[in-house]
């Protein structure tokens, strides 16, 4: 059994703003539960997709809006970008202000595992890479936009490679 220990979600905030954000967040509605989907086969038989809060995107793609958050520091971009599952370092941008986005350019496979995703496939963990993968901008107060548009854009996009099961990359 796995010993539990606490987030702490603020460690790396001004006090300040630590205090304004947790007020915020803690003020709306947080779902009474949260949905669970079963994979429909095993892992072994699953194509499975990454999904990466980093604010990675490739050229010739646009890089995900900083300087609007810069402008008004409580909005953040809720676009989404398509990462190729060949993408190495040398491939991407990362454009997120909240995290050192040095440690990504060095290894990808800190915010974007794609080549341990690989080894796994490889060892038949998985049946298969999926051909695409995706970021978006982790730092969202209002996901309004990014649940009304990016995220179904991004599961269509999903079923249409067949992908039967998502990690989710947090940064």
């Amino acid at each position: 059994m796995s010993e539990a220990f606490e987030v702490d979600s603020w460690r790396f905030l001004p006090p300040r703003l630590a205090r304004l954000l947790q007020t915020r967040i803690d003020a709306t509605s947080a779902p009474a539960s949260i949905p669970f989907t079963p994979l429909a086969a095993p892992l072994s038989a699953t194509r499975i997709a990454l999904l990466s809060t980093a604010g990675i995107s490739c050229p010739p793609d646009p890089p995900f809006d900083m300087d609007g958050e810069r402008t008004n520091p409580m909005w953040g971009d809720p676009s989404w970008r398509r990462i190729a599952a060949t993408a190495t370092e040398a491939d991407i941008e990362v454009n997120h202000l909240h995290i050192d986005t040095g440690y990504i350019k060095r290894d990808l496979d800190v915010a974007l595992p794609l080549r341990r995703l690989a080894q796994l496939a490889a060892a038949r963990e998985i049946a298969s890479v999926a051909p695409s993968h995706y970021s978006v901008m982790g730092f969202q107060l209002d996901a309004t936009a990014q649940l009304a548009e990016s995220a179904p854009a991004i599961a269509a996009s999903m079923l249409a490679e067949e992908v039967g099961g998502a990690v989710l990359a947090p940064v």
